[in-house]
């Protein structure tokens, strides 16, 4: 199998366009189109690891965090239940913005999902970090002392 095709997309198109995806196109929407999906019913699904999510995330109701990836002493490794997780916690046809500190976990998790048959998954480029330097609202969760 070739790397999915990435389609990078901005503002309003974004909503026409999506719904022609084919289930196995990989569709990228910049931080302000993915706000805008996040604010019409889409949910967000930050596929970081758990230590990245508590440090802080994506300002939107209900955010959901399932690693793609977990970082071991070899390096990084796939979650090899990641399917099997957000399966357990959405369906199908849920509408997720998927979203990571980069945007790279995001475009491989985006293409695992739409090989899995969701329908409705759109990765977020340049993840968490455009976030955060479009001045968009996150949440840090208060640490303990």
């Amino acid at each position: 199998m070739g790397v999915p095709w990435v389609l990078v997309l901005s503002g309003s198109l974004v909503f026409a366009l999506l719904f022609y995806s084919s289930g196995s196109e990989v569709v990228t929407v910049d931080v302000r189109a993915a706000k805008d999906l996040l604010g019409s019913g889409y949910h967000y699904l930050d596929v970081r690891t758990i230590d990245e999510f508590k440090k802080g995330h994506v300002n939107v109701e209900n955010p959901l965090n399932i690693p793609y990836m977990f970082n071991t002493p070899e390096g990084r490794v796939k979650n090899p239940k990641f399917l099997e997780q957000v399966q357990a916690a959405c369906t199908k046809d849920d509408r997720l913005v998927v979203g990571c500190q980069s945007g790279v976990r995001s475009l491989h998790a985006t293409a695992d999902l739409l090989k899995a048959d969701f329908k409705n998954v759109c990765n977020m480029g340049g993840g968490y970090l455009a976030w955060v330097e479009n001045g968009f609202g996150v949440t840090i969760p208060d640490t303990e002392l």
